[in-house]
C-alpha cells in the first residue's frame, strides 16, 4: 500500500471528516460561545444532527474532537462514539501538566469506548504563554501521549507556530495534527509570517495538517473559495496531499457556511490533485494519522 492509499477499504474510498464537535448545553456549558456573533451555534448539536449532512457529503466516518478542558467530556465522547456507526475516533482532553498523564490516558482507554481514543488536544490558542508547548511539564505530558500511541492535535494561532515547530522537533516519535491551518488571517489576505511558519512546521515528517476551519477565518459574510485558495495551496504544497486531511469543523463552520458549502469548498480547492491524492485528503491521511481501525 502506498502512502496515498490508506483511505481505500476494499474497492471503495472511505471519506472521513477528520474534525467535528457536538455539545449539549444542558450537560455542560461552552463558555467560548458568547456574544451575538456566536448566537447561531449557541444551541445543542448532536450526532443525529450531523448524520444527514455527512451522508449527503459521502462521509462515512468522522473524528469527534474535544471542545472544553473538562476531564468529564472525553469519557462522554468515547461512550457516544461507542454507540455510533459514524464516529471512528475521538480526540479528547487530559491535563498535560498533571503528574500522572499515563494514568489518565489508561483510565480513558479502560472505559466505555476507550478503544476509540485516537488523540489528545488542548486549546493552546488560549494560552498567554507563547512557549506553553515548550514547558517541561507539558513536554512530559506530550511524551506520555506518544508512549500511549496517540496523536496530539495542535490548536495554535500563527504567532504560536515557533513553539509548535520546536516541540514537534523535540518529540519525533509523536504524531501531531495541526488544526485549522493554525488559523491564518484569511479575512485580511495576509500570508506572512503564517506561510513561512507552516512551511517550516511541515518539514517535520511527524506532522499532518487539517484542511479545516478556513471559512470562519475568512470574511463573514462574503467569503469565496478564491479567498481560501492561497492558504490551502500553501498547506498542500508544504505537507503534500499525503499529510493533509479534510475536516468540516461542524458545527462551528455554521457561523460562516453550511456543511455542504464547506465540503464543496474543499473539493474545489483540491480539484487539481490526482484521484489518489484527493482520496488521501478526504480519507487516507486521517485513517493513517489517527490509526482508524
Amino acid at each position: 500500500m502506498s502512502g496515498l492509499e490508506g483511505g481505500v477499504v476494499g474497492d471503495a474510498v472511505t471519506r472521513v471528516d477528520a474534525h467535528h464537535h457536538v455539545w449539549d448545553l444542558s450537560v455542560r456549558d461552552q463558555p467560548w460561545i458568547t456574544g451575538e456573533e456566536m448566537a447561531a451555534i449557541r444551541r445543542d448539536f448532536t450526532l443525529d444532527d450531523l448524520a444527514p449532512h455527512a451522508r449527503r457529503a459521502g462521509v462515512s466516518r468522522t473524528v469527534l474532537v474535544q471542545t472544553v478542558a473538562d476531564p468529564k467530556e472525553t469519557p462522554e465522547f468515547l461512550a457516544l462514539a461507542a454507540g455510533s456507526s459514524l464516529v471512528a475516533g475521538v480526540v479528547g482532553w487530559v491535563d498535560l501538566t498533571a503528574p500522572d498523564v499515563p494514568g489518565a490516558l489508561a483510565a480513558l482507554r479502560a472505559g466505555t469506548g476507550g478503544e476509540l481514543l485516537a488523540g489528545i488536544r488542548h486549546g493552546v490558542q488560549g494560552e498567554p504563554d507563547l512557549a506553553w508547548l515548550c514547558r517541561p511539564d507539558v513536554r512530559r505530558g506530550l511524551a506520555a501521549v506518544a508512549d500511549a500511541g496517540l496523536v496530539y492535535d495542535l490548536l495554535t494561532l500563527p504567532h504560536q507556530l515557533p513553539a509548535a515547530i520546536e516541540t514537534v522537533r523535540a518529540l519525533p516519535g509523536l504524531t501531531f495534527v495541526l488544526d485549522h491551518l493554525s488559523k491564518p488571517p484569511i479575512a485580511s489576505g495576509e500570508l506572512e509570517p503564517w506561510a513561512s511558519g507552516v512551511r517550516e512546521l511541515a518539514q517535520s515528517p511527524n506532522v499532518y495538517c487539517k484542511l479545516s476551519g478556513m471559512v470562519t477565518e475568512a470574511r463573514i459574510p462574503g467569503w469565496t473559495v478564491e479567498d481560501l485558495r492561497p492558504y490551502a495551496d500553501v498547506v498542500l504544497e508544504a505537507f503534500g496531499p499525503e499529510r493533509v486531511m479534510f475536516g468540516s469543523d461542524w458545527p462551528v463552520c455554521l457561523l460562516a457556511a453550511s456543511y455542504a458549502e464547506v465540503t464543496d469548498a474543499a473539493e474545489r480547492l483540491t480539484a487539481g490533485l490526482s484521484e489518489p491524492e484527493r482520496a488521501s485528503v478526504f480519507g487516507g491521511a486521517a485513517v493513517r494519522a489517527y490509526r482508524l481501525g
